[in-house]
This record gives structure tokens, sequence and C-alpha cells, in this order.
């Protein structure tokens, strides 16, 4: 079928009806063709949609109306929507209708009339969300007409309107293009048309006389007079978020405009959340509102941002998640003040002083310490600090949001003030009563009545301070109430609430059931203990004492001018700033380490991990009938169940609790023998989904012929009684049987039960007996006397074995020597002969075999001389026995040589198959879904009455196909891609290269080597369709988006399979053939062969050969349910540009298409205008191929309002295509992803979980976990695929499960479609804000009501980044979306709107987390600079007497140590392989990765999210960063690598080793160890940050690369270029592009970007006292002497680079001259000082340490005045000259090392190990691949 899947052979009724007399096109079904043989139309819910359609009724008729016309022909005439939307809404409504009444139960009686239930509830669906905005906004919504009120009313003109109403509605949102992003927008348009629809209706006339007509009649009026003007507004304030620097010149520089400064998608829509809208927009739309000025028109007022102002700054962490700062900073007050009076000062009672000095007495128990009144009274100051936090917060509402003030939001600016003024009425009386109540009892001497009187009066404040969170706590407690309040848009209700939160459409009624809230709240609860007991014993306690005797140090001797006079609070703040970081960071420690243990516990409930081996699995697969029939099959139903009916409630109640029951049964084995015998249902059913599933592994090449003929379940060919398990359950369990024969045994009926005691020992005994008894009746003529005597033989074994006797009458008690075991000698013998498939000359071999057997079996097997005799006798009638008696089968007969070959495996194999499948990869898939089937899951529908779905696949300008060229192309070393993947998947080459060879490709003969064969079958293969197998082969195991069709297309022949087996009987399952199509396509995808040649090879051969019973009629309607059930559409973005350059990407899309007929392209079309003068015009294009045609035809085409991409790419993508989805749901997969066929079979399981209630809610988005294949690459895969199995698993399960904050990151969540559909679609689009987009699908989700699960019993397969540039360069596209995120309303509203658990659970799962990140580089800084501070200060010396202080800094600095290396990362992922895989597994991988440097990745992509998060949080410069998908084989130059680590490691690694270079010269710690104790963890930080992307590099320690890399750095490093020289060749182009982030930072930025550049200062001020030309003197004045050092400095450069510019080129003598006589000069100074003062050569060097920090501060801080003070003066060419030689250093500091390691033998190799250590395991010989070349 044209529309379902082209399978190569005669077409079938829907193909041949794909073009009407009319000539129009379909997509799915022709619905305006009711006469058409399409199957679907078969379907009388199909009918019965397109009928109610076709009722137009007595609505007026628009011109140009046709009698054929239908319900939305009239909708497009009257309301002007084009026809090609009007077509694509049609078929999408009657498909939302049929499916829905499919899913009726009972069937409604008469079938083929659509019930107006089902519209109803679709209608609601759709407009739900405008209702609800109605009600906000306190105006008469205008489906009055159909809503009920009480009254349900049935009568046929309410159908008719809400068929109209819903028509509307899509017909708005399919024409809408980029106002999709903007749901209240389309609910503003809704509102309006459905009012003239309204009209319409009554026949309403206007002030003429005339009737009413809608404002957008007319042809593409609804595009021309509404959508076009409301786009253009977005399409000029996209345009001006981005503002040209020197416009004029040659090659302009494009910075961001902050993001207050334009209104994106948000802001245009939370317009419609105010009244203005209706007062001011108006409809027909008032051109001349304010809210269409665009930003260029001056003259007139716009409307600015709506709802929030995202301005960027740091203080947003705080402001957005104030709660949390709030409770750190509290608790962290209460901890020291405990702390400080649990260790009070006491007089020294031993000391001999007067008075005695005071010390720190003895310990207080901390619950002793809360007794005290004093302590009590200290306690209360935190309020106080609570106020005065409510007041920092109010302030910055108020500087952030003061845009948002206005005539018209005046009350938002009065909000805002009296927060500001109150909160500071609150700051000045707690802090007066405070200081009286102490002023009182301090004058008293102890708390006195009038003292007590001031403390109940201050704690009177404190409860009136506290009153709204008490009530918010009550709320808490009882979350209905809250939900009651904030969803019902009462205005006694806003103006209750006004105080509290401003009034919005989003963010309210979000409080979690009762259970959930417990749920979550336990656990938080237990975090916070763990992190606050942690806090206070080991961080704060152990700093009471150093603390206080470092305030009262006395007598220091400074080494330095001290400026401060308080230099002991300084030393203090140094001492106690790591602790207090790592206060404030490591609560995301303890959520990780409990979250994992949580997750573990989750997944333990959930079954998961349960089958982890084949072992395991063998164990239980047994049970795996009973498992597919329970979990995968449809259970029945009674037709008469009425769904309201108590009788029904009461059989729901019945069906779940026997579920359960069987559910149990399942897990632990409990089942009967006979429910899973091969005539049952269940095991015919299990026998085709199991085969199916091996089939597939063959057609992917991850199993082997053998290996296929091995798991594969055969038919009962040979009508054998037992179920015929796969091979290799079975394969040595005869021979064990034989072993318990010849053991000694009492009877028959012990032995048989010791056999019996294992199902595949039964069975295989069985089998084979019976087996044997059909190979010679099969073998020997009915009409000879020998085949009587077989008969006679089974015969009496028969009878023996019923009357128990077989031990008796038969010699079975020698072991190892019984005449059983010969007997199976001789039949192994004759099944070996007859597997040759024999000639006639081969008879007599076969004559002689059976003359042996007999031979045996009447002398020696039968112990009973009657039985014995009587064999004898029957073959003593014949002379010559068996000579005649033998017919040979026929060699063709494929299906007996097929089974024959099994019992001979049965019989000889002597070890158990444990090593089958060999490959991984199928050994992983075929375990998981083994353990799914045991997970709790819905019940499956029958496939017609499942939930239709949709995938969507957004596609730009990737990888469809890799290409011959690509994948010969080899590297510098001479490697190839398609090299590269034969060895790192060597076992699924092998398998291809057999496939091929089947076909006819050459074999390999004896006596050729390896090598060339390899060549002369990839030669041949090359020459077979221009070497598609080939390519097909290699883009299958990469990240191709062919791989990604592939995976989503087996959803289809998944249902295929599944409507077969729901509506077969057990005749039918018996006589089916395996005849559905191997893919959807006429050729498989997989091998190239038609479908049923893949088959032929395996099926045909264990399949019957009786008459097929699979009907085509059957396959067709099958095909057209799946096609009902499934869309799959690819959005291809440029696909029309690359079918007009005739790309390669357009041909391989072509043939995806070609292959699977079933797939829908989508792409955005560009055209030219009418006119030269005209814009171009845009068009959203849906297309597919026709088998008929053999063509690609064009199905729809709704022209746009102008280009699609307005904001990020991805998201803007999704929203153009996704009107050409269909169903109730749409999966998102992106395209690194595959799929699987059997998790497919699982989809419309997972598709029932959107008809649960998960709490309060039923889900809107649907996770599904996901497995990383990439992760066998290299080590660095594997570090990822560690790192991101555990977040897609265990982080998710916690999430969702019990946090309730699982939100949307991509990849495979299902969406529920139509809740989406009317509230934003599937992302968020605005620019740079939304770059990180799907995550606010999730954001969006939750703040309108909606919740998010997670589910483990299916899973999609999901690449990743495998080289360290990729991989960096994802961590700085998610940190940088991550601090976007920061800035977005979105967050904001979480952070405010949730419960304070809740948004604890937000928080550190997502900003938080980089937050946190970003804290931990901040303690080795916070570390680092105050300890040498302290000694270059000299105060160190002072206290390292007392060296009670290291306790606190020790557990400060293991705990940053701990997030450093990644071990907290490590924790989830070790928890989760241990619940999958094993604790002991587990923990070999932790300790291999370790070993693997492991550490020192997670340490440097900690460095990654750190600097690119910090950067984007304080400047901005996010941006998409295409990280590529291929294999990494080939070296990274050094320039490379220094381009893309200078900013984010280098120069941060350089200043952590200056530090700590500076801290061992002048530190008092002089023990080693101790040094080495305190400082290891920022010696490893700052070594890894400088070499890991080197020891990650392949061949990044060969010599020769080095040398070579040195050279290209060094001309990229003077390389100066033109105007378009790109970064990459040029340092200065790539300089200037590094500081564009500076250019548009606001003022606050720049700011404290000059701040953080003044620390570099210090070096110099630290270390200029101690040179030994300063002779010791501490005067400022050494300090400003010092300078002028770098003023000689700045005029060497400035006089060098003169001179350069001026005779460098054409007067060189004079240049050398001038150099001669600056280096004269220089030298002529250094003489003279060492003369004239105490200067010496050690001063030279520790000059470095003081002045090149100080020059580097300098330059930054030029870089931040650049403009608009430095660029256009002198100054600017010095300084980046200076720049230029500063970076041509740090290479050269960089290198050195890098060199040095090169130069070591041996080093290359161990880094190669390291690097590709999986592929080691793998049996891949790198070294030899990456050094050597390939001859080919």
């Amino acid at each position: 079928m044209a529309d379902m899947e082209g399978n190569g052979r005669g077409l079938d009724g829907a193909e041949r009806g794909n073009y009407t007399k009319m000539g129009e096109v379909y997509n799915i079904i022709p619905v305006h063709d009711t006469l058409d043989p399409h199957p679907a139309l078969r379907y009388p819910e199909v009918r019965a949609a397109i009928a109610a359609l076709q009722v137009v009724g007595n609505l007026r008729r628009p011109p140009n109306w046709s009698p054929n016309f239908d319900m939305l022909d009239w909708l497009g005439l009257t309301f002007g929507f084009q026809g090609s939307n009007v077509r694509n809404q049609r078929e999408h409504l009657v498909l939302l209708l049929a499916n829905a009444q499919m899913r009726l139960m009972p069937p409604p009686d008469p079938i083929d009339k659509l019930q107006i239930e089902i519209v109803r509830q679709i209608r609601k669906k759709l407009t739900k969300n405008y209702i609800k905005w109605c009600r906000f906004l306190h105006i008469r919504h205008n489906l009055e007409k159909v809503e009920d009120h009480g009254i349900r009313r049935k009568h046929e003109s309410n159908e008719q309107k809400e068929l109209l109403y819903a028509s509307l509605f899509l017909l708005i949102w399919g024409e809408a293009a980029n106002l999709r992003f903007m749901p209240e927008c389309l609910a503003f348009i809704f509102h309006h048309m459905s009012g003239e629809l309204n009209r319409l209706l009554d026949m309403s006339v206007d002030d003429s006389g005339h009737y009413a007509q809608p404002a957008s009649q007319g042809e593409q009026g609804f595009l021309t007079k509404v959508v076009r003007p409301i786009y253009a507004v977005i399409q000029a304030e996209a345009d001006a978020s981005v503002t040209e620097i020197n416009p004029h010149s040659a090659n302009p520089t494009k910075i961001q405009t902050p993001h207050s400064g334009w209104r994106n998608y948000d802001d245009m829509n939370e317009y419609f959340w105010s009244h203005r809208c209706l007062t001011q927009l108006r409809w027909p739309l008032e051109m001349s509102c304010n809210y269409l000025v665009k930003p260029e028109d001056k003259s007139r007022h716009k409307v600015g941002k709506t709802g929030f102002v995202e301005q960027r700054s740091f203080w947003n962490i705080y402001r957005s998640f104030d709660r949390v700062w709030i409770g750190l900073v509290l608790m962290l007050q209460i901890l020291i003040i405990v702390a400080f009076r649990a260790r009070p000062e006491i007089r020294d009672p031993n000391s001999n002083l007067r008075p005695p000095p005071l010390i720190t007495g003895p310990t207080k128990q901390f619950w002793n310490v809360l007794t005290e009144r004093d302590s009590q009274a200290h306690l209360l100051s935190i309020f106080i600090t609570w106020s005065a936090l409510r007041v920092l917060q109010a302030f910055l509402d108020f500087g952030m949001q003061a845009s948002l003030i206005s005539t018209g939001t005046l009350l938002v600016g009065l909000r805002m003030a009296l927060k500001f003024i109150i909160a500071s009425v609150w700051v000045v009386l707690f802090s007066i009563y405070y200081s009286r109540m102490w002023e009182q009892r301090n004058g008293d001497g102890n708390w006195s009545s009038q003292a007590l009187q001031r403390l109940y009066l201050y704690l009177g404040f404190c409860a009136v301070f506290v009153a709204p969170e008490a009530l918010a706590l009550l709320l808490f407690i009882i979350p209905y109430i809250r939900n009651f309040v904030e969803t019902r848009d009462w205005r006694i209700f806003s103006l209750l609430t006004w105080w509290f939160q401003s009034h919005i459409f989003v963010g309210r009624g979000l409080r979690e059931s009762v259970w959930d809230n417990i749920k979550y709240s336990l656990f938080w609860l237990v975090v916070l203990a763990a992190k606050f007991s942690f806090s206070y014993f080991l961080q704060v306690l152990p700093l009471v004492k150093p603390t206080r005797a470092t305030l009262e140090l006395k007598g220091v001797t400074y080494r330095w001018h001290e400026i401060f006079k308080s230099a002991n609070r300084t030393a203090t703040l140094a001492m106690w700033a790591p602790v207090v970081i790592i206060y404030f960071m490591d609560l995301q420690i303890w959520y990780s380490v409990f979250s994992a243990l949580v997750g573990a516990f989750v997944g333990l409930l959930q079954h998961l991990g349960e089958i982890r081996d084949l072992v395991q699995l063998k164990a239980r697969f047994h049970i795996f009938p009973l498992a597919v029939q329970f979990n995968l099959m449809p259970e029945e139903t009674f037709l008469n169940q009425r769904p309201n009916a108590w009788r029904g409630k009461v059989h729901n109640w019945w069906a779940a609790t026997r579920n359960f029951a069987r559910r149990l049964k399942l897990r632990y084995g409990v089942v009967k023998t006979q429910q899973v015998e091969a005539k049952t249902m269940e095991s015919s059913r299990f026998r085709h989904v199991w085969n199916e599933i091996i089939l597939i592994f063959r057609e992917e090449d991850i199993v082997s012929d053998r290996e296929l003929e091995l798991l594969l379940m055969p038919s009962s060919v040979w009508n054998i009684s037992v179920t015929q398990w796969p091979s290799v359950l079975i394969s040595n369990e005869l021979l064990v049987a034989l072993g318990l024969c010849e053991k000694y045994y009492t009877s028959d009926r012990a032995l048989w039960k010791k056999v019996a005691s294992n199902e595949y020992r039964r069975c295989a005994v069985i089998e084979a007996y019976e087996s044997i008894q059909h190979v010679l009746r099969r073998i020997l003529r009915n009409d000879r006397n020998e085949s009587q005597i077989f008969t006679e033989i089974f015969h009496d074994i028969d009878l023996a074995i019923k009357e128990n006797q077989f031990r008796n009458r038969f010699d079975t008690d020698k072991e190892g020597k019984s005449a059983l075991r010969k007997i199976h000698g001789r039949l192994v013998d004759l099944l070996a002969l007859l597997l040759k498939r024999p000639l006639l000359n081969d008879l007599q071999k076969v004559v002689d075999a059976l003359q042996n057997l007999y031979e045996d079996l009447h002398r020696e097997f039968a112990k009973d001389k009657i039985i014995s005799d009587n064999w004898r006798k029957l073959g003593a009638s014949s002379s010559l026995l068996f000579v005649d008696a033998v017919e040979l089968p026929d060699k063709s007969d494929d299906v007996f040589f097929a089974q024959l070959k099994r019992l001979h495996t049965t019989l000889s194999t002597r070890e158990a198959l444990l090593n089958v499948p060999k490959s991984l990869e199928a050994k992983r898939r075929i375990t998981f879904f083994s353990n799914s089937l045991f997970m709790t899951m819905p019940r499956a529908p029958q496939v017609d009455k499942m939930l239709a779905f949709s995938v969507l696949t957004p596609y730009y300008a990737e990888s469809v196909m890799y290409d011959k060229v690509a994948l010969d192309a080899k590297n510098e070393d001479g490697v190839s891609t398609l090299f590269y993947l034969q060895k790192i998947f060597k076992d699924d080459w092998e398998c291809f290269k057999e496939r091929m060879v089947r076909r006819g490709l050459p074999k390999k003969e004896p006596h050729m080597r390896d090598d060339a064969y390899e060549d002369l079958f990839i030669s041949s293969l090359l020459k077979v369709d221009d070497g598609l197998e080939l390519r097909l082969w290699a883009s299958f195991r990469g990240q191709t988006l062919v791989r990604t069709v592939r995976g989503m297309m087996y959803y289809q022949r998944a249902l295929q399979k599944l409507a077969f087996l729901d509506a077969a009987s057990e005749i039918d399952l018996e006589g089916y053939k395996e005849l559905l199509d191997r893919t959807s396509g006429g050729v498989d995808a997989f091998n190239g062969e038609s479908a049923e040649d893949s088959v032929r090879s395996a099926s045909s051969r264990m399949e019957t050969t009786e008459e097929r019973r699979y009907t085509e009629d059957q396959r067709e309607m099958d095909m057209a349910t799946a096609a009902m059930k499934f869309t799959y559409v690819v959005a291809c973005q440029i696909y029309g540009a690359q079918k007009k350059k005739k790309a390669q990407q357009a041909k391989d899309i072509l043939y995806l298409m070609k292959t699977w007929n079933a797939l829908r392209i989508a792409y955005v079309d560009e055209e030219p205008g009418p006119l030269p003068t005209s814009a171009k015009r845009y068009s959203s294009v849906l297309v597919k191929w026709d088998p008929v045609l053999q063509e690609e035809v064009e199905i729809y085409r709704v022209e746009l309002p102008g280009p699609v991409k307005l904001g990020e790419g991805k998201p803007e993508n999704q929203n153009h295509a996704l009107i050409f989805t269909r169903g109730d749901a749409v999966q998102t997969i992106d395209m690194n992803q595959e799929n699987y066929f059997e998790e497919a079979l699982k989809m419309r399981n997972l598709l029932q979980e959107f008809k649960r209630y998960y709490g309060e809610r039923k889900p809107a988005i649907l996770g599904v976990r996901e497995h990383v294949f990439t992760g066998s690459v290299s080590s660095l895969a594997w570090f990822m695929s560690a790192q991101e199995t555990s977040f897609v698993t265990l982080g998710q399960r916690v999430l969702a499960e019990p946090l309730k904050v699982r939100m949307h990151y991509g990849h495979p969540d299902v969406f529920d479609r139509l809740w989406f559909i009317p509230r934003g679609g599937l992302s968020k689009a605005s620019r740079v804000i939304n770059i990180s987009e799907d995550i606010f699908a999730g954001f969006n989700a939750t703040l309108r009501g909606g919740t998010v699960t997670h589910h483990e019993y299916i899973q999609v397969g999901k690449g990743r980044d495998v080289g360290l540039n990729q991989i960096a360069m994802f961590e700085a596209k998610v940190a940088s979306g991550n601090g976007e995120q920061m800035l977005s309303r979105d967050v904001y509203r979480l952070g405010h709107r949730v419960d304070f658990f809740r948004m604890l659970s937000v928080y550190y799962t997502t900003v938080g987390f980089f937050v946190n990140n970003m804290l931990v580089v901040l303690t080795v800084y916070a570390f680092l600079w105050g300890r040498v501070y302290l000694a270059l200060s000299g105060i160190e010396v002072a206290i390292s007497r007392d060296s009670s202080a290291n306790g606190a800094l020790t557990a400060a600095l293991n705990q940053q140590f701990v997030v450093q290396m990644g071990l907290f990362t490590a924790l989830p992922m070790i928890v989760e392989n241990s619940l999958e895989r094993g604790f002991l597994p587990a923990i070999w991988e932790f300790l291999t990765m370790q070993l693997q440097l492991a550490s020192v990745f997670f340490t440097f992509s900690m460095g990654t999210r750190a600097h690119y998060f910090g950067r984007t949080v304080l400047h901005g410069g996010a941006k998409y960063r295409a990280t590529g998908r291929g294999f990494v084989v080939q070296h990274e130059k050094f320039s490379n690598n220094y381009r893309l680590y200078a900013r984010s490691h280098f120069i941060k690694g350089l200043e952590i080793i200056f530090l700590l270079i500076v801290y061992q010269l002048y530190g008092s710690v002089k023990n080693t160890t101790t040094y080495i104790l305190t400082t290891f963890s920022c010696w490893f930080l700052g070594i890894t940050w400088i070499l890991a992307p080197f020891l990650f590099n392949p061949s990044g320690f060969d010599w020769l690369k080095s040398v070579d890399d040195f050279d290209d750095f060094m001309t990229w490093i003077w390389y100066t270029g033109g105007v378009f020289v790109k970064s990459d060749l040029s340092w200065q182009k790539w300089w200037d592009e590094e500081q564009e982030h500076l250019l548009s930072t606001g003022f606050w930025g720049k700011c404290l970007e000059i701040i953080l550049s003044l620390r570099f200062f210090f070096f110099q001020y630290g270390i200029v006292y101690r040179l030994k030309i300063a002779s010791g003197h501490k005067s400022i004045l050494v300090y400003l002497v010092s300078w002028t050092y770098l003023l000689g400095a700045g005029l060497i450069q400035l006089s060098l680079s003169r001179a350069s510019d001026k005779y460098g080129a054409k007067k060189h003598y004079k240049y050398r001259g001038i150099q001669a006589l600056v280096f004269f000069l220089l030298i002529l100074t250094i003489v003279l000082l060492f003369v004239l003062t105490d200067f010496s050569i050690w001063d030279v060097f520790t000059s470095i340490l003081a002045f090149v920090p100080t020059g580097w501060g300098l330059l930054s801080i030029c870089l931040v005045l650049r403009r608009p003070f430095l660029e256009n003066t002198p100054v600017w060419p010095m300084v980046v000259g200076v720049a230029r030689l500063y970076e041509l250093g740090m290479g050269f500091a960089i290198m050195a090392p890098v060199i040095i390691l090169s130069w070591v033998p041996g080093i290359q190799a161990m880094q190669t190990r390291i690097l590709f250590s999986e592929a080691f395991s793998r049996g891949l010989n790198i070294q030899k691949l990456l050094t050597s070349k390939k001859q080919t």
C-alpha cells in the first residue's frame, strides 16, 4: 500500500486507489473518496467519521461551493483557510474520530454511526486550554452551544457544532505556523473566530443588514489577515535579538542583544494573559495597536516585555531559588551559633596567670546547647537575617523587573514596592527589638522578668512574620485546598493571594497528592538531616577553636605592607571561605547518594535486573510464552460491559486483582507445564513473536546463520507433542538425560521424575524420541517390511514406558557402556549421513547405518528375551534388510533438513551453548526484553483499540547514510572509517559477510589470505547496487538518519505482527508462513533482499508446507490497521534546497522513502514570489514515495507567513512538521537514536499509561528508558555512555518517583499530543534563552498542570559523542543552556510556584547541578587564594602552631575532591550497574574505569561545565554547538585543542599551578606529606585541565605528530590573514571571536569581570616584598616602584612593535639595530641592578611569578574596556601584541610536558591502550590501526 509500505510485489487495492479520478493524492487513507478500495475504508468507524463530516445541513453556503464539499471545506471557504490545510486536517480529524470510536467498549450500536461522546471528548481536549483562558480573563467562552450545564444534550445539531468547533480549532492550529508556540494567542484567535462561527450558525446580520461575515474571509484570508501581522512582529523582534557592531564594515560583528531588549515568544504570548488583548488588539486585528509595533518603528510606543524580564545576572541563582538559599543561610547561622555555644570560652584553670587566659572549654552536646536560654535567644537572630534576605529578594525583583511597570501594570509595581518596604520594616523591627532584648538581659545579668517580657515581645513579632509560612505549611499538608484556591479564577481568591504571588495563567494548582507529598518530603528530610549533621560535626564545629585563636592572634610579623588593620579577620575569612562554599554545595553530594539508594530501591520494586545474563534467561525461558501472552497480547473483554455500571466496576476490580495474582505467578515461576505445551495458543503466539525477533537479529547482522538456527523455535511440522524450545536451550540436555539413565534409579518413575525436573530436558527427550520416529518413517517405504520393524520397536518401547518397565526391559544401566548409549551413537551417525543430503550412490551408506542400528537394537538394547526374539524375527523375513526399503528425502526439502539438523544438534551437542548468541548487543537486547516481560506494565489492548501515535524526527543536514567516499577516506594514519568499523564490530562484519555470500558474493577459498579475501569481498560488494549494502551496513553502526528510520519503522512491523496475532485462530497460527513483510518496504533495508527472499533462508526451512490461511485480504487489513495507528514524519527542514542542489542527502532521503513507503518527509520549501520584487514564499510540504507512479509525490503544501526559523532551529523544525503527525500521542526522536523490534512490541502497552492516574493527574509526557549504544568505541565513549546511562535510568527513575519533577530531556519521550497541541507544542523556540529547547517542554507541562512519568520496561537506543572534543562541545552546549535556563521565566516560576521540597528537587536536578559544579571549582580557588594570602602575608607562620583548622579544611577538600574526581557521578553508575548486572561486575567496571583515567575525564568535564555555565550566566554567549556524530579515529592538532580549551581549561589550570608554586615557595608547610595531602586535589585538578586533551587524543604523545603540531601552532599564532579568514587559520580571528561575549555583556557583567581580573595583581603585591632587591623593606613604595618594571616592559613592547611596523619589511637593518639597542639597554639595566642593589639571579625567576599574572590581569581589563574605550586608540595594537605573546607563552608552557612525554618511550603505547581499551577487549589491534597504513 502506498501509504503504508511497499512490498516489492504486486499493488494491492490501496495502492491502486492511490490516485482518484480527480488526481488527489492522499496521505494515509483517501478520506476524500469513500469508493476507493483502500482497506482502511472497510472499517465502519472510518466511514462513520467521514459521513459525519459530510453532513453540512443548513449551513449557509459560501461562494465557490460544490455539492461534494464537507464541513471542513465549508470552514475553509468561510474563514479563508488554505485548501491544503483543509485536506490535512480533514484526514487528521477523521483518524482521530475513527480511532477513538474503535476504542469504545462495548462497540456502539449502530457501529457505523459516529458517537457524539467521541466528538465531544476530542473537542474538549482541544479546547480545554481555551476555556481555562476565558475563565482566567473572566469572559464567557463561545462554546456555550455545546458545553453541558447539568443536562446532557445529544440532539443531532449538537454533533454538528461539536465537529465544527473541533475542526475550526484544528484548522487554526494547522495554519498558525510560528504562532503555535503561543497557545493563548491561539486561544484569542479561536475565541473570536468561534464567535464568528456562532453568528454564522445563528444567521446573524450586521449593522448594514447583511449576514455577518468572518474577518478572515477570502482566499488565504486567515494567513494574510490574522497570522501574517502577528508573525511579522515576531520576526522583527527575532531580528532585533542580534545587534551588528560596525555594520558598514566588510565583516560586521554580530552580538546578542540582551534578552530584556526584545520580545520573545513567551512575551508575545503572555500579552494575551491580560484584558489588553481584548480591549486594544481587538478583532479584527487593530493594526495600530502597540502590540503590533515593530522594534524598528521608533515613532510609536510598543508593548515591551510581558510577564517577566530576563535579566542577565548571577543574582538569578539566588532570585529564582531564594528559598533554597534562605534555608541554607539560616541553617548555617544556626550551626555557627550552636557550634560556638557548644565550645564556650572558659578561664584556664591550670594557668598561674591572673586573670587566667581564655581557652576553649569541653564540647557540649548540641541538644544541651539548645536547652539554654542564651542559646535560644541567640538563635532568634536568624529572623534578622531572614528579613534581610527578603529585602534582598524584593530589591532584586524590583531591580530586574522594573521595566514591566507601565500604565497598564501599575499593580505589579505597587506590589514590588510594598514588598521591599515591608521587608525593610521587618529588618528594622527585628534589629531594634533584638538589641533591646539583649540590652535588658545584659543589664540585668540574667533573664529577668523584664528581659523575658522583651523576649516574648520579640517572639510575637516572629510569630507574625512566620504566619504566612505556617499557612503555606498547612496548605502543603492539605494540598487539595491550595489547588482549589489556585485553580479557581474567583476574584476573591485573586485578591487574597495577590500579595503572595502574581496572578498569572500558568503555575497554578501544582500541588501533588498527600501520598506523593509524604514520599518526596521524607526523602528530602533524610537528605537534609544527613547534610546538616555532617556540616555541623565535620565542617563548622572544628573551625570554632582555630577561629578564636586567629581572631585573638597578636604580634604577627607581616611580610608585606599591611594595608588593613583587621588582618586577623581577613585570615579568618580565608579559613572559612572554602568551608562555606562546600557547605552551600555539598547538598548536591547528599542528594546523589540518597537518590542512588532510592533509585536502586525503586528499581528493585520494578523488578529491574532480575534477568542479567543468558543463564538466568534460560532458567525462565519456559515461562516466556505465558509472560508474552499476559503482557503483549490483549486480554479478553466482555462486549456487554458498561463502563459506568456497578458490574463493570466490579469486573475492573476483579480483573486488576486477577492480573496482579497472575503477574506474581509469572514472576516466581508458579505455572503448570501443560500451560506452555506446543498446542496451546500461548506457545504458538510466543513462537511467532520470538522467531520474528531472532530473524530481525539476523537481518541486523548481530547473529550468524548458525546462531539463527539455534535460536529459532520451529513450528510443529512433525507434530511434536511438546514445545520445541530453541536448540540453544536443549543443546546438551539429551546427553544429560542419557547420563541419568545410566545411573541407578529404583524405578522408571524416579528416573522420569529426575529427567522431567528440568523442563528443557523433558522436552528434549520427548522431542528427540518423536523426531526419530518421524525420520525413520520418512526414509523407509511404507510398503516394505522394514517400516513395520521400527513400528513394532517403537510400540514395544511405548508400552514399556506406559507400564513403567522401561529399565527392566531395556539395557540402560552400564555407565558409559550401556546399549542405550550405543543406540544413541548409531542414530547420530545415521543423522550425519542424512544431513549430507545423500544421492542414490550414497544409498548403501544409509542402508549400512540402518542395519547397524537394527542389530544393536535387537541384540543389545532389548534385555527382555521375548522382545529381543520378536524384533529378530521381524528382521529375519528379509534377506537383504533395508536394501530396497530406503527412500532418500528430496534434496530440496529444506523443511525436512532443517528439522533434521535440529535433531542432530539435540543428539550430538555435549556442552551447553552458553555463548549463543555471541554478539554482546544481541545478548543485551534479549536479556532486557526477557526481563521486561516480568515487570509491571499495563495490559495490551488489541491493535485496533490502541491509542494511535506518531513519531517525529527533526533532521537538518547530518549524515543520512555514509557514502563510499566517506567510508573509504583515510585519515593521516591511513585508517578509513570502514576499516575502523570492521575491527570495532568484528562479529557483525563476519555475519554480514556470511549473509552476502549467501546472496552470491564470492566465498573464501582455503588458500586465500584473510586480507586478500577482504579486498576481494569489498570490491565485489561495491559492484552490487553501487555499494549500497556496504553503505547500509556501516550506516547502521553509526549515528545516521537511516539507522533511526529503520528503528522507528519497526513500530509498523510490530503492529502488523500484533494485529495478525490478535485476530489469528489456532489454525491460523499453525498455518501462518511468516508472510508479513520483513520490513515495511519492498526491499529489505538491512540486506537489500526482497521481503520473502530474506526470510526463505530461515523461516521457510522451519514452517509447514500447508496451504497458507493468512489471506492477502487479512494482510491488507492488518497493514491498514497499522497505518491508522502509526505515522512517522521526518522533518527534513532543508530537503527542498538539497533536492535543488542534487545533494547526496536528498538522494539518500529519497531512498528511505522508497524503502519504507510509510515514511513521510516534511520540509520547508522556498519559492520566489510572483513578481521579481516580491518576497520569497515559504511552505510546509509533506511528501512520500508513490509506488504506482514510481516517483516522489507531494501530499500537502501549507503556505507559511515567512521563514520558519525565527528562534532555535530544532523546535522550529519540529513545529512546522507537527501538523502532519497523527494520533493521540507523538514520540520525539532525535536522529542519533534507534529502536528495536522487540521493544516496539510493547508500545501499545506504554500508550495505555496515558489512561492511568499518577497521583492527582494523568501523565502528559511518558518518559522512556534509553540505552547508549556508543559505549564500545573508546574509553571516552564508555565513560560518557556510563554517565549518560545512569542519568537516563536511575536518575530519571528517581525524578519521576518519588520526587515528581521529571521534565523532558528530549529523545524518546512520548507526548500526549492532544494535550500539547493547544498548549504550545513540544518545545519552546525563543532564540538563545531556549537553546536547551527540550527541557522547556517539561517545564511548560509542569507549569500548566501536567505530570511526567518514567517507564523502564521499554527502551530506545541512543548515540552519544565519542571523542573528547565532541564531548566537550556537548557539555558546553548543555552548560550554556542551563545558564540560559537560570535566566528564564520558567525556572523562576517553578522555583516559586511549587512547594519547598519539590522546589529542592527542581533545583538540584536542573540548574543547581551546574551551580554546584561551579562552586566546586570556586572551592579550589578559595582554598588556594586563601592559603597564598596567609603565606605571603606571614599570618600562616603565626597560626601554624594551631593545626585544628586543618580538620575542617580537610573535610571540605575531601568533599570537593569527591565531586572533582567524578565519584559522586560514579555512585549512581555503580548502584545502577549493581542493580542490573550484579555488584561484583559493577565494582570491577568501576575499578577498570579508574585505571583508564575516568577520574581525569570527569574532572575535565567538570571544568567544561563550570566555565560555560558561569560565562553564560554572567555574559551570555550561549549558542548551538554542532558536536558531530562520527567516529573519532584521527589525531587532533594542538592548535585545535588550544582553541577549544584555552579559556575553559588551560588558563585556569595554569593559574592553579601558579598558586600552588607560590604556596610551595612561601608557605609555612614544609612537611612534604602534609603538603601533598593538603594540595593533592588542587595539583590533580590543574594538571588534568592541562593534559587531559592530550591524554584522550589519539596519538597524543606521538613524537612526530607533536613536532608537526608545534609547527602548525606557530603558523596559526602568527598568521594574520584577511577580513574573511576563519578562526582555525588565524589566531587573531579566534581571539576576537573568543572575546565576543564581553561585547554583549551588560554594565554589571563588565564590572564583575574587572573585579575578578584584579586578583592577578595580588601575585605582584605579595611577591615583590620577598625579592632580594627589596632588602626587607615593607613600605608601600616597594610595590609602587615595582610597577616601573611593567612600565618598562610595556615601553619595550611598544618600541619593538612600532619598529617592526615601520622598518620590519623594507629597512630590516634598522629594525635589527633597534632590537640590539633594546637588548643592550636591558643587559645594562640588569648589571646596574646587580652592582647598585641586592638584586640576585633568583629575583629574575621570582619576578616571573609576580609580573606575568599582573600583565594578564591588565590584559583582561583591557579586553573588557575594548569598546568603546580602547579599540580605536594607539594602545590597542600593543594590547593585541601583548595578548599574542601571552598566548604564545601559554602554548609553550602547555606544549612542553607534551613534548617531554612524547619523547619518553612507551608513553604513546600506554596512552593508546588507555584510550582504546574497550576496543582491545574486543580484539582490535589499535596500535596497528593508528600507526600503520592499510594497503587496499
